[in-house]
């Protein structure tokens, strides 16, 4: 069983329909062995963003470490500071981007877990 799983242990990459993004993937099925849930770790850099897109059965949790954001879904459009979580239900298109100069960091919770399976995305 592993227990800890360091940002060094992963390989990062940049996701598909993102810009300025590098994520790592901490807690998923090939670290962990997890097929309920999954987390990783995203940097955008300032200009980054997700394009509008959803996930057909997969809920997305983003946790603001560091920087500030604009999300939107459903029509509904919010910026986060650092410690503010939002919600992607299942479907839903959404979108993430950066605002400011600053970079962003944020934690993301899929469940279950996505892994870049292009099967559990839906984009424009």
């Amino acid at each position: 069983m592993k227990l800890v799983v360091r940002m060094s242990d992963v390989t990062p990459y940049s996701p598909a329909n993102h810009h300025g993004t590098v994520n790592h993937r901490l807690i998923a099925p090939e670290t962990v062995g997890d097929t309920k849930i999954e987390l990783l770790h995203g940097h955008l850099q300032p200009g980054g963003s997700a394009l509008p897109h959803a996930h057909p059965g997969l809920d997305q949790v983003c946790y603001l470490l560091e920087g500030r954001a604009r999300v939107s879904c459903r029509g509904v459009v919010e910026e986060m500071n650092p410690g503010d979580a939002c919600h992607f239900p299942a479907e839903c298109e959404h979108t993430f981007e950066v605002l400011g100069d600053s970079p962003v960091r944020v934690l993301v919770i899929y469940s279950p877990p996505y892994g870049e399976d292009p099967a559990k995305v839906v984009r424009r």
